[in-house]
């Protein structure tokens, strides 16, 4: 499966901001995906996950609250809702799927290019 994501950009602290991932070439309902994030000089974080049909999800501690995972089966798209944001969001974006059953923060397989958030205060 190929992932692509889009939606980043500059914004302010307390600002909204929407990513999405559109996939491509496999079953997209047959894929748990999800969110990673990577700072510069940090490793990359677990941001969220969603199950297949979008009936579960999951969320690191930092976004728990703030962002919400959602999954659209018809369009082969994930999105990331991001509210509130802070400076210390400030990171490249990544898309992330495994073919398989659901469990939360399971390793990913695939992955796409990441797009950048900047939270500026």
């Amino acid at each position: 499966v190929q992932l692509q994501a889009s939606g980043g950009g500059l914004v302010q602290a307390g600002d909204s901001l929407r990513l999405s991932c559109a996939a491509s070439g496999d079953t997209f309902n047959l894929y748990v995906m999800g969110w990673f994030r990577q700072a510069p000089g940090k490793e990359r974080e677990f941001v969220a996950d969603i199950s297949l049909s979008g009936g579960n999800s999951n969320y690191g501690d930092s976004v728990k609250g703030r962002f919400t995972i959602s999954r659209d089966n018809a369009k082969n798209t994930v999105s990331l809702q991001m509210n509130s944001l802070k400076p210390e969001d400030t990171a490249v974006y990544y898309c992330a799927a495994r073919y398989g059953s659901y469990y939360p923060r399971s390793p990913m397989k695939y992955w796409g290019k990441g797009t950048q958030v900047t939270v500026s205060s």
